[in-house]
């Protein structure tokens, strides 16, 4: 079943008091349930957008229930990120990840800039990349504009069913998040409608991970470094093999547990900077000590390239004036992506001067 439409307020008519729901997953993270919202019953949007303001403003992550992503779609993803990187090496290199960060991503050689700031050993994972399915007349592909390039898909006869598994995915996802962002406007005692151009055709990511066990003694080697993600929101869904930890505000690290039927939602840097800080994008990393394979299929939802980030007009006052100029996103994207990725190092980028990325994009988050 998709998600299904609903009913929004056009407008908040009053601030929106940050309200701590009732379920804190590990005493610590809140749990937040959506179903209401999404059927249109009277005063849920209301309750979910005061619950995502605490979520925000003190953890910077949420679980997610009552999202109408069927579990059976949620498996098939899965299944198919595992059935991708049991693919031979060689079939993998075929679609091999490119300028626009789509394909496969092997295991790197040498560390990153931020994974190399931290004294770390590259990323102990492999990943496959999909964005917004695209045809070759696409006027973005025809101009080879980046990160809006064709998907490269592994052939057919060896992968049957793949490419139609995943882009149904994908689809259900960005539909997901199309309603989300109208909880996060109304969070900010924004109109409701206020992300909706923004979100009008999202950029989103998806990224295929598999993560071999690493030693759990060994600090200098980590599944997934120390980050916090780039953009507006980040969709986990339920995972049977523990390995997400949480950077608590206290300083602690959290490992996430599972919770069925909920996805892990956090924020990215580009909300932390539209909200002027006030919506928190919290560190986290991956580290996959339970002595197998791990999988993890997370979704990343951003507005289109084309946005210009400035402050929200909830999130200024005199006291409190904008903290960061006004950027495009897709160069904050491509500023990024030359940051964490060893295949980006060497394409021009904005610099940080150009970006002025802030202190959650550039502190070297130590484990």
């Amino acid at each position: 079943m998709q998600p299904q439409s609903s009913t929004v307020p056009p407008s908040v008519a009053a601030p929106i008091a940050a309200i701590a729901p009732q379920t804190m997953i590990g005493g610590e993270i809140p749990l937040i349930d959506v179903s209401g919202f999404l059927a249109g019953t009277p005063g849920a949007a209301e309750r979910a957008a005061a619950e995502l303001r605490y979520a925000f403003e003190n953890v910077g992550f949420y679980y997610l229930a009552g999202h109408g992503v069927p579990q059976t779609l949620i498996d098939v993803a899965y299944a198919e990120a595992a059935r991708f990187h049991a693919l031979p090496m060689d079939k993998k290199l075929e679609v091999r990840v490119d300028e626009h960060n789509i394909g496969y991503m092997p295991i790197p050689q040498k560390a990153p800039p931020n994974a190399a700031a931290q004294g770390k050993k590259p990323s102990q994972n492999e990943a496959y990349f999909l964005r917004r399915e695209k045809t070759p007349d696409h006027p973005d592909v025809v101009s080879n504009r980046r990160f809006h390039a064709m998907n490269k898909w592994p052939d057919e006869t060896a992968i049957p069913g793949f490419r139609t598994n995943m882009v149904a995915y994908m689809t259900t996802l960005e539909a997901l998040c199309r309603r989300l962002v109208q909880l996060y406007a109304m969070a900010l005692d924004l109109p409701a409608t206020w992300f909706d151009e923004s979100f009008a055709e999202p950029h989103m990511i998806l990224r295929m991970s598999r993560y071999p066990a690493i030693d759990g003694a060994d600090d200098s080697v980590a599944s997934l470094v120390p980050h916090t993600d780039s953009g507006f929101m980040t969709l986990l869904p339920p995972n049977k093999v523990q390995g997400l930890e949480i950077l608590l505000p206290d300083g602690r690290w959290m490992a996430a547990p599972s919770v069925e039927g909920a996805f892990v939602v956090n924020g990215g840097d580009i909300l932390h900077r539209w909200t002027n800080e006030r919506f928190l994008s919290t560190p986290h990393r991956v580290r996959n000590v339970s002595g197998g394979l791990r999988y993890a299929v997370p979704f990343f939802c951003d507005p289109n390239h084309d946005t210009i980030i400035e402050c929200a007009p909830s999130c200024q006052t005199a006291e409190r004036p904008a903290k960061y100029p006004p950027i495009k996103f897709g160069d904050y994207a491509l500023w990024f992506a030359a940051q964490r990725y060893e295949h980006m190092a060497k394409v021009q980028a904005p610099s940080d001067a150009d970006v002025t990325p802030g202190e959650r994009a550039t502190s070297r988050w130590q484990s």
